[in-house]
């Protein structure tokens, strides 16, 4: 029951009119009296203690049954009723109890959703509701309540929920009523309610609720005095201290809600902004970059003041831009273009920043950077072309590292060259700063990789001359960027053309063979031109099997062979060939990325096709040409040079004739062309492009008409023009006419012999003439010209002085050719004449060989031929220029070419370091030319390669850089055309051409070139040994460094048989030889040094010396194993010197004789003939010994060590001649069957000479694949250490020593053997068959030994000092080391993979040697000492059987050796290498 109603029902005063309210009423009966109630309280007023006998009444309607009534209509009229008792009763209301005040308000929270819906019919009580309650503050009496945040809470809520887009202002004013005065007039404001405030202003709540965000907005601004402190409280919590509320829905959105609260009142945020300071810095990577994304928008707003006003958080953000993490560099950056379109005076500050991260190692960091800048290009051109340096950073990011980063930079600058090319009223300064974009778009074809290259074909065509413009606008682009682009870029262009014109040849052929009938023949030669065509596309292989794909498609439908074909037609016109690619496309599937078959053949249309220019297209260029060569007023409209508009125009047309010749051969293009030959300067190029059209197609045959008008002029122009003229006249009139070419060029030959006088004017131009006529058309008047080439430009010109004793005053060594003489500048056309008249004979060999001797003569004459001392050192160096160019220029035909000989070949390197700069800089460039240009058959020949050599002591590093990069291109060339025809199947084919174009072969030149070098006089000077090896390095190191194929043995093959000739121009003299053989040696140490792979491969090709250069010995069995420079261009001495990252890594376990002093032992020169050094492979000196000692633990098989070469002769480093006793005086026994095993030795290498050794006993040298065995070694080594020693007398201390180590080793002497111990005979090797060598046997009585364990004959002696009587020292165990590969008695790989344990049957068992004593300070060179004690008996025995186990088990699981060179030690290894 009601809570007062039953006792005070009947006590209940109601207003006057008002019937009782009670609860046995009726909802209907109910609702008319609460209106009626309703009504007169709001006609109230609010006079004091006036309606003191209604509160009971009050208290009555806030009962619970009203309160909770089922009916809204009771529930609203009971809430206005209740509202108007708060009004009237105000400030003291009838509601005492808390309790009951907090159901109460609650209760009219609950009404005012009735809000919510303006359409309601009741909305206007509820309206009058919301409006009495903000009247009178209502909610106001809530503050004296200890829960009164929850009821706030709830009536924020909703509001925020209820309001809506329906409602009127009226409706929002009193809601903001209602709610300012809660949070103003409060003494405090929680978190819940601040988060039930500051929700609404942050996403997802600011976009899925706009009233909402606009009511907190307001309420905000409204209440921000208030709210400050409290909000400042909060990030205080968050921002500083950490310790965020989890449970508020803000505390999650920290940054947003600053951002926002900076846009809706930043007042607010006075005392929290500068907190951000410390985010900035934190630890925290997350937290960091959250407070640089929340800075970056607030700074980077337009209108945004807080960079001035918040200098030192401005200064910190800017410090984020090095942040160490990527993703705050990229968030920096990403914000840049906001703040350099937005405020100008934070431009400076950030293009500082950009600058450093332009070079930023993260690649992400300088892709936005490069997107920043050029965005905002994009957006206003002007701040970029205000600060330069933005600009600058986009050019250097061209040449970035990563294509990604490339390509943005290149399309961006595209972009902004195209936006503001077409717009035509353009700011200077605008103009200005965009004149470098095209040229350097056009600099990035240079980029090696083909993408670039693709990408500025794009460019091209839809950027810098858009294709889609009309066809007089796409002209005048054409020539505004042809015109105005620098020397590098037009370079880029007119290989581009040319790229794209061997791709389109490559594309006809493919379309060629699609027509034809399908057989295995035609499907092959299909495969390899798709193959060829698939390396003109990114990744070949997958292109290869999208082209693959795409024939296949074209070969089942005609219709798309036939659109393929139209759009190779070379006459196709610009809009055809766009129509018809769109239509090839759209076949191919949808435009998508992900299909990778339409992007292929897009990237190949792109390659291919012609829509930059047509017929019509050139008949506007050539107009416009003419206009400029005029000096019409096209020049200033394009803002061309008016000193070079029409040369640049003719060049532009020249390029395009050699591309798109079909599109010049119509009638009215050549007649306009021939109407250009009466204007001045012009003949040369308007001539070069007539006679590309004819090489397409005669105008002889096409349009004998303007044959018969051209005809005449180029006559004229070979007698009265100049020498250019002259000369693209004759070649113009070779290519167009196809009759009467007899009849055409009698005259001209007429007008040659009458000009061909001294004293005529047109002399010059009659030389030239007579050159090209003689190589154009060599069989119209060859004897005519034969005879007055003879009398007219040998006698009367070149060899006659007609300075009539003047001397040419030019006071430098040097002077460009127009100011030469006339006389001289005859003589150089003279030179060339000659040059062209043999290259048009080919094979008057007669005539070649008296050329090339005149031509000799003078270079040897360094150009004064007469030697009459008339010349100036000018006119001398441009004549030994001309003669050498010319020489060069023969060379390249074959026939012709080949009649010098190996002095003149000589002679003519001499200008590679001729003593003026110009003449070796232009002799190197015209070296250049002619050894890369149509590889192989009209290039210059292998030889010359080896000029390139002498470049390495060029003084002046520009120039020896140049020189480098041309050698570097021509091998590259050779390589790759190599490589072309060895992929076509032409096998046989290549390998025949293998020894004249493989750039390997360039070393057999360079060593007679520099062996003949006049700065090379004596192969005993350092310094000119040095300067040899710096020349050879310079050529080796491409050679070596830098192929993939590279094979060590072959090129340590190579310079052994070059050694083992003499010269071939001075067999007989010594000085000669030895420069020959010394350059040698410093190659084999350089090979040997250098080579950082020393796995021997299959040579590519047999080594070959040319007898031009070498003359072989009376003697055909000549090893030259003698030395010939000394000790430090040795391949010891090199070795020496490896860096750190090259030395083999220390044992772990250390030798006992490491610790001796490694430079105790003499060194005497080899220089000396002195055979007290003897090194061979496996046998260094202790330096290097010593290093290598390092390189294996003790318990490492010595066969896993690798060793340095296998041959005697690859090390040259021997004092003298080397000599191994002959077989028959050998200590160990040699089979009969040695004889047969040496007889088919010889059969595969050349038999050593003998000699006779210093004991009168014949003696066998090396040969290249045999080595001594150790005993003879050491008998050699101690023999010669003996007769040393009895030269010096040992000193008291040094005799002492040796006392002392006689006692030693007679003590060692004592020591019993072992009874399992028997003597067996030595082999090499591992249980395998061996080639018959000097060292090896051909039958042993005991089992061979494993390769794991040395072995050991008799006792063995401690080795110290040799005695003063002994003459041959004990043998010592020998292992052998890695042969080299093209050793043609190597094992079968059978007997290689034999297995250990058959290896291991048989072996006698090894009892180790003794450990050595201390090395004296001057031991014998080859000293051996073992490492254990005989005297251990059994122990050592069973040690030595617990290190076979483990070696023997670790032969399989160890990987081969090592290529690298490894230095064994001499005490370490006595093996001696097989």
């Amino acid at each position: 029951m009601p809570r007062g109603v039953g006792e005070g029902s009947t006590a209940l005063v109601y207003p006057s009119g008002c019937r009782e309210v009670k609860e046995d009423l009726s909802p209907d009966e109910l609702i008319r009296r609460l209106k009626t109630l309703a009504h007169t309280f709001q006609s109230m007023g609010q006079d004091e203690g006036a309606y003191h006998e209604f509160v009971p009444l009050a208290l009555h309607l806030a009962s619970e049954y009203f309160l909770l009534h089922p009916s809204k209509d009771v529930q609203l009229l009971i809430a206005c009723c209740i509202a108007d008792v708060l009004r009237v009763y105000a400030p003291e209301a009838p509601y005492k109890d808390p309790e009951q005040v907090k159901e109460i308000f609650m209760f009219l929270i609950k009404q005012l959703s009735g809000l919510k819906d303006p359409k309601d019919p009741a909305f206007k009580r509820y309206f009058y509701l919301l409006e009495n309650l903000a009247y009178v503050k209502s909610f106001n009496m809530c503050f004296e309540l200890d829960d009164c945040q929850e009821i706030f809470c709830n009536l924020f809520q909703l509001m925020f929920r209820i309001v809506n887009d329906e409602h009127s202002g009226k409706v929002k004013s009193f809601m903001l009523d209602v709610l300012c005065p809660l949070i103003t007039e409060s003494d405090s404001v929680s978190n819940n309610l601040l988060d039930t405030i500051l929700i609404n202003i942050v996403e997802p709540s600011k976009s899925t609720k706009k009233n909402a965000y606009l009511l907190a907005k307001e309420l905000i601004v409204k209440c921000s005095d208030t709210l400050e402190s409290y909000i400042q409280t909060f990030f205080n919590q968050v921002l500083i201290l950490g310790q965020p509320n989890k449970e508020l829905s803000i505390s999650g959105k920290v940054y947003d809600l600053i951002y926002e609260l900076n846009h809706i009142c930043p007042t607010v945020l006075l005392a929290v902004l500068p907190q951000l300071e410390f985010k900035l810095k934190s630890p925290d990577e997350k937290e960091r970059l959250g407070a640089v994304s929340l800075l970056a928008r607030m700074f980077s707003e337009k209108d945004s003041t807080l960079a001035i006003h918040h200098r030192p958080l401005w200064q910190a953000f800017l410090g984020r831009y090095n942040d160490i993490s990527v993703a705050i560099r990229t968030k920096c950056v990403q914000y840049s273009m906001h703040f350099l379109l937005n405020h100008p005076e934070l431009r400076q500050d950030i293009t500082q920043t950009l600058k450093l991260r332009q070079h930023d190692a993260e690649e992400h960091v300088r892709y936005e950077v490069v997107m920043a800048i050029v965005a905002t290009a994009k957006r206003d051109f002007s701040v970029v072309s205000d600060s330069e340096d933005l600009l600058d950073f986009v050019r250097e990011r061209t040449l970035d590292k990563k294509f990604k980063i490339r390509r943005e930079a290149m399309s961006g600058l595209a972009m902004i060259y195209k936006a503001h090319l077409m717009e035509q009223d353009v700011p200077e300064a605008t103009k200005k700063a965009v004149t470098w974009i095209k040229d350097k778009i056009l600099h990035c074809y240079y980029m090696p990789g083909l993408d670039d290259k693709l990408m500025v074909e794009k460019l091209l065509n839809t950027c810098l001359v858009p294709f889609t413009l009309p066809t007089d606008e796409r002209m005048k682009k054409l020539y505004y960027l042809l015109g105005t682009v620098d020397e590098n870029a037009t370079k880029a262009f007119i290989e581009l053309q040319k790229l794209q014109l061997s791709i389109r040849k490559l594309v006809s052929e493919v379309l060629d063979l699609q027509n034809k009938n399908a057989d295995d023949e035609r499907d092959k030669e299909l495969n390899a031109k798709i193959v060829q065509l698939s390396k003109h596309l990114p990744e070949p292989v997958k292109a290869h099997e999208f082209l693959r794909k795409f024939s296949a498609h074209m070969s089942k439908d005609s219709s798309l062979l036939q659109m393929m074909e139209t759009v190779m037609n070379p006459s196709v016109s610009c809009k055809t060939c766009s129509d018809v690619m769109s239509q090839i496309l759209k076949r191919l599937g949808q435009p998508v990325m992900t299909n990778l078959y339409y992007n292929t053949v897009k990237m190949l249309l792109e390659r291919t096709s012609s829509v930059m220019v047509d017929h019509d297209a050139i008949k506007v260029l050539v107009g416009y040409v003419e206009q400029c060569i005029k000096h019409e007023n096209l020049m200033e409209e394009l803002h061309l040079n008016p000193q070079n508009a029409g040369e640049r125009g003719l060049n532009l047309l020249k390029v395009l004739a050699f591309v798109f010749p079909s599109h010049f051969l119509h009638e009215d293009v050549i007649a306009h062309l021939i109407s250009l030959l009466d204007l001045d300067d012009v003949a040369p190029l308007v001539l070069t492009i007539l006679t590309l059209i004819g090489k397409f197609k005669p105008i002889g045959e096409a349009f004998p008409d303007l044959m018969r008008t051209l005809v005449p002029k180029c006559q004229q122009l070979c007698g009265t023009g100049g020498p250019k003229d002259a000369k693209h006249a004759i070649r113009c009139l070779f290519h167009n006419t196809i009759e009467n070419m007899e009849g055409v060029f009698s005259k001209i030959m007429e007008q040659i012999r009458d000009n061909l006088d001294p004293s005529n004017p047109h002399y010059l131009t009659a030389i030239v003439a007579l050159g090209h006529l003689a190589y154009n058309a060599p069989q119209t008047f060859p004897v005519i010209v034969k005879n007055t080439i003879s009398r007219k430009i040998v006698k009367e010109l070149l060899m006659k002085d007609r300075s009539d004793g003047r001397y040419h005053d030019c006071p430098d060594n040097w002077c460009k050719e127009e100011d030469l003489p006339h006389d001289t500048i005859c003589k150089l056309k003279g030179l060339k004449t000659m040059a062209l008249w043999l290259l048009g004979l080919k094979d008057d060999t007669v005539s070649a060989f008296k050329t090339f001797r005149m031509i000799d003569a003078f270079i040897v004459n360094k150009g004064d031929l007469l030697e009459e001392n008339r010349l100036s050192v000018a006119e001398k160096s441009w004549l030994r220029l001309g003669a050498g160019c010319a020489m060069l220029k023969i060379c390249e035909q074959k026939g012709v070419g080949d009649q010098f000989n190996a002095t003149q070949f000589f002679n003519l390197s001499q200008l590679m370091q001729d003593e003026v700069p110009q003449v070796r800089e232009r002799f190197a460039t015209k070296l250049h030319q002619g050894l890369s240009r149509r590889i192989p058959l009209k290039c210059l020949p292998l030889d010359f390669m080896g000029y390139y050599a002498l470049a390495g002591a060029e003084p002046d590093i520009k120039l020896r850089k140049a020189i480098q990069e041309y050698m570097v291109s021509d091998i590259q060339r050779r390589r790759d055309y190599i490589k072309a025809v060895t992929l076509s199947g032409s096998v046989e084919r290549a390998l025949n051409q293998l020894p004249h174009l493989m750039p390997d072969f360039m070393l057999v030149f360079a060593v007679p070139v520099l062996a003949h070098d006049p700065e090379f006089r004596a192969p005993d000077n350092k310094i000119q040994l040095q300067r040899v090896q710096k020349c050879l390095w310079f050529i080796l190191e491409p050679l070596m460094m830098r192929n993939d194929n590279y094979c060590f043995g072959f090129y340590k093959s190579l310079i052994e048989r070059m050694k083992n000739h003499f010269d071939a121009v001075n067999p007989t003299d010594d000085l000669t030889n030895h420069k020959l053989w010394a350059v040698c040696d410093i190659a084999m140490g350089l090979v040997m040094s250098k080579t950082t792979n020393y796995e021997m491969k299959k040579y590519p090709t047999m080594p070959r010396v040319p007898p031009m250069y070498f003359k072989r010995g009376d003697d055909p069995n000549y090893i030259n194993h003698k030395v010939y420079v000394p000790l430090e261009f040795t391949v010891q001495h090199m070795k020496k010197n490896v860096t750190p990252t090259q030395a083999p890594p220390k044992s772990k376990r250390k030798n006992p004789n490491d610790s001796q002093d490694s430079n105790s032992i003499d060194v005497v020169s080899p220089m000396q003939t002195s055979d007290t050094k003897i090194q061979l492979p496996g046998f260094e000196d202790e330096d290097s010994s010593q290093a290598a000692a390092s390189t294996a633990s003790d318990d490492e098989p010595v066969a896993k060590k690798p060793c340095l070469t296998s041959s005697a002769s690859s090390t040259p480093t021997t004092s003298s001649t080397v000599k191994v006793m002959p077989v028959a005086n050998r200590k160990y026994g040699q089979q009969k069957g040695d004889a047969k095993r040496g007889r088919a030795r010889k059969s595969q290498s050349p038999s050593p000479s003998r000699e006779d050794d210093e004991d009168g006993k014949s003696s066998q040298e090396i040969d290249e694949d045999e080595i001594p065995s150790s005993d003879e070694i050491e008998r050699r080594a101690t023999k010669s250490y003996n007769r040393k020693r009895k030269q010096q007398p040992p000193t008291e201390e040094e005799s002492d020593k040796e006392e002392g180590e006689e006692k030693e080793a007679e003590k060692s002497e004592t020591v019993e053997e072992p009874e399992e111990v028997k003597p067996v005979t030595k082999t090499r090797g591992r249980a395998r068959k061996q080639p018959l060598t000097a060292v090896n046997t051909t039958k042993s009585p005991t089992p061979p030994l494993s390769d794991t364990e040395p072995e050991v004959t008799e006792p063995v002696k401690k080795r110290g000092r040799p005695r003063k009587d002994s003459t041959t020292p004990t043998s010592t165990p020998s292992t052998p080391s890695t042969s080299n590969s093209n050793d043609k008695d190597t094992k079968s790989s059978d007997e290689m993979d034999e297995p250990a344990e058959k290896r291991k049957r048989g072996r006698p068992k090894v009892v180790k040697e003794p450990e050595p004593e201390k090395v004296p300070e001057k031991p014998a060179p080859v000293a051996k000492t073992t490492r254990k004690s005989v005297s251990n008996g059994v122990a050592a025995k069973e040690e030595e059987k617990k290190e076979d186990k483990k070696t023997t088990g670790r032969k399989k699981e160890e990987p081969p050796a090592s290529a690298a060179p490894v230095r064994h030690s001499t005490r370490q290894t006595r093996q001696a290498s097989s």
